[in-house]
This record gives structure tokens, C-alpha cells and sequence, in this order.
């Protein structure tokens, strides 16, 4: 027979399993994703409680294209068209870094005119980047004159895009050695003119988006990351920017050109929605100060890129190198066993990392900062999918 405290502590937990049970009956279950346009092929499952999130599982895995692998079955050079998948509108910063791993691996020097023309097409390619993202945060929070006004100035750098490299969207432009193919006569000024033009639209932006009170109320003061949980998550980019810290691959780790630039890296302090939205957009403005400088310094001739036999093939080794891409930084790490294929490559991407951040930011907020809270984080799932 139960003594007195057996059937006092059988109660109790049957008064904690009726709690239990109640308290989930009050949490709903939502699916953000995958088939959601917004999510971009990512799901994550969010449950609230009235209007509050209490929690957030992010399921990322939609879109996995293997491409880590398949560079285990071609050379370095054939590699570069399929590596452009995971982030196509930033083509020319996801096959950078890998090159220069390769160039160190196999010790090649890119031809000076040929550094300054990657730097510059990696350039053109983060505006064309951020003005995607930037044009979906629009739309995200129900603003369509900011999904098209980006999605129609977008197509400005595309067009310098395609005049460089002969292809609109994927450019298999960087690799191993320097670039495809020189300038063509007369970019230098059009580019030029295309930069004095956005930088008017840039202005534009921030009157009709950035100052207006809706999305200033929508963004200030939420899903706040402090400069301390910043560094412990391992956020990256515009994300680690916004939280206080000044970190920008282009300066701690200079490659080509970028150390002869001079440009200031865009931070801010508050770590709130506001500022991670806000940093890419000065990212925009110092990008085209860059690129002025880049054009101003090119040399007018020479090499665009180091001519390498067919199947080149290294020393074995190993090699890693990073660069600032438009979600952060992004490197490569190549094995070498001597072959003509690389025996093992791994790519770190911004976008994984920043993901880190989601469930943290999300959870105690309510369920209408959500949109504003992702996208605020320079996510892109088929990079992170990689």
C-alpha cells in the first residue's frame, strides 16, 4: 500500500503532466517554409503563444546541392561554372576565394591588371547581391516601392555585368590565374556613369525606406544582438557589423588590390534589426568608392590572367582563403594530393553562420517582427545548402 508521501508526490506529478498538457495546448505550430516565397526554399518551425514566439527550429537542407563533393570529381578549372550555384547573384565572391586557394596551392601570380578587374567584378556583384536582398526586405514588410526600385537599379549592374563577362546571371569569370577575358572598350566610363547615378538612388532609398517611421517602429530597438553574443554565436558580415564590431575581410586580411584602397569598414552600434538592415545599405555607398578607386588605379594594359596548362595539378597540400562576400566572409579550404582534382574541398559561408542567429533573436519577439528579424540576418538558404 502507498504511504501518504507516494500519493502526494503521484499527485503532484499528475497536477505537473495536466500543466504540461495545457500550457501546450495554448502554443501553436507554424511552418515558415520551405514553399513559402519569402523563405527562399528554408524552413523553419516557429511555435507561438498568442502573439509571442517561444520558439524557433530552424530546418534548413531544401536545396542541398552537394557541391563539395562534386569538386572531388572534376579539376580546379572545371570546377568553377557549378561552385557559381549556391549564391548566383553573387557569382564573382563565391568563386574568388576558391581561386585564390587554388593560387596558393599551386603557386600562380595573378597578372596586376587581372587583380584589379576581379576586385572590381566582385564589387559590381555585391551590389547585385544586396540590391536582391534588399528589394525582398521590401516586399517582406509590405513596402512593393522598395521591391522595385532595387529590383530595377539591380539591372544597371547586371548590364556592366554581362558587358564584362558575357553572361547575365552566373559568370564564370574569376579563376585560377586572373580573370576570362579583359575590359571591353569604353566600360570604364560607363561604369563610372552607372556609379553616379546609384549613388543618387542611394539617397532615395534612405528617405523613402530607411527614415520612414513605419520601419523605423518595425525595426529599432528589436531582436537586439549585443556585441558579446555576436562574437559567441560567430555571426559574420553585415550581421557582426551591426552589432558593434568593425571586422571586414578586405582589411583585416587584404587580397589582391584591397590593400591599396582606401575605404572605411561601415559598422553600427545598436545590433538591432535597424542596423543589420541599415549596414548593407553603407556597404553600398563604400562599395562605390571602391570601385571608383579601382578603375582610377587600374593599369590601361597588361596580362588579365596567367595561362595554365590543361589538367593543372599542384604539389600536395592544403590551402585556406576567405573573402567579403555580400553575406560575410567566405572561404575555402583545399586539399591537394598532387592530382588535377582536389581531394577535398570544404566552402564556410556567411549565410550558415548567420542562421546561428535565427532561434536567438526570434524567440520573445512577436510573430509580426518575424519577417523583419530573418531577413534582417543576410540569409541566403541555397548557400548555406551547399
Amino acid at each position: 500500500m502507498a504511504t501518504l508521501e507516494e500519493k502526494i508526490e503521484e499527485t503532484r506529478k499528475l497536477g505537473l503532466q495536466v500543466v504540461k498538457e495545457i500550457e501546450e495546448d495554448r502554443l501553436m505550430t507554424l511552418s515558415v517554409g520551405p514553399q513559402h516565397p519569402g523563405s527562399g526554399h528554408f524552413r523553419f518551425t516557429i511555435k507561438v503563444d498568442g502573439d509571442y514566439i517561444v520558439y524557433c527550429d530552424p530546418d534548413p537542407g531544401y536545396v542541398h546541392r552537394g557541391e563539395e563533393k562534386m569538386c572531388e570529381y572534376r579539376n580546379v578549372i572545371q570546377n568553377i561554372p557549378h561552385l557559381e550555384r549556391p549564391v548566383i547573384h553573387d557569382s564573382n565572391n563565391i568563386t574568388y576565394s576558391y581561386s585564390l586557394a587554388v593560387e596558393d596551392l599551386m603557386g600562380i601570380q595573378v597578372p596586376r591588371r587581372g587583380q584589379f578587374i576581379r576586385a572590381i567584378a566582385s564589387e559590381l556583384n555585391r551590389q547585385v547581391y544586396t540590391l536582391y536582398w534588399l528589394a525582398i526586405y521590401g516586399i517582406f514588410l509590405g513596402h512593393s516601392t522598395m521591391f522595385m526600385w532595387p529590383a530595377g537599379d539591380r539591372e544597371l549592374f547586371i548590364d556592366l555585368l554581362e558587358r564584362l563577362t558575357g553572361a547575365r546571371v552566373t559568370h564564370a569569370y574569376n579563376i585560377p590565374g586572373g580573370v576570362r577575358n579583359d575590359m571591353p572598350e569604353g566600360f570604364k566610363q560607363r561604369c563610372l556613369d552607372h556609379i553616379r547615378y546609384f549613388e543618387k538612388r542611394l539617397k532615395e532609398y534612405e528617405d523613402i525606406f530607411y527614415n520612414m517611421p513605419l520601419f523605423r517602429q518595425r525595426t529599432e530597438g528589436v531582436a537586439v544582438l549585443s556585441k558579446e553574443d555576436a562574437v559567441k554565436l560567430g555571426v559574420t558580415g553585415s550581421v557582426l557589423r551591426a552589432s558593434g564590431i568593425p571586422y571586414d575581410i578586405r582589411k583585416v586580411e587584404p587580397y589582391d588590390v584591397y590593400n591599396e584602397v582606401d575605404f572605411k569598414v561601415q559598422y553600427m552600434k545598436t545590433g538591432d534589426s535597424f542596423a543589420r538592415s541599415y549596414v548593407p545599405f553603407l556597404d553600398m555607398k563604400e562599395s562605390c568608392n571602391i570601385m571608383r578607386q579601382l578603375l582610377d588605379k587600374m593599369p590601361e594594359s597588361g596580362e588579365v590572367r596567367t595561362k595554365l596548362q590543361p589538367n593543372p595539378k599542384g604539389p600536395p597540400g592544403e590551402a585556406y582563403r576567405r573573402v567579403e562576400s555580400g553575406r560575410g566572409a567566405l572561404g575555402y579550404h583545399i586539399v591537394s594530393d598532387g592530382t588535377p582534382r582536389p581531394y577535398r574541398v570544404k566552402i564556410s559561408v556567411g549565410s550558415f553562420r548567420n542562421l546561428l542567429a535565427l532561434p536567438y533573436l526570434l524567440v520573445g519577439n512577436k510573430l509580426a517582427d518575424m519577417p523583419a528579424v530573418y531577413w534582417s540576418l543576410n540569409y541566403w538558404p541555397v548557400e548555406a545548402d551547399r
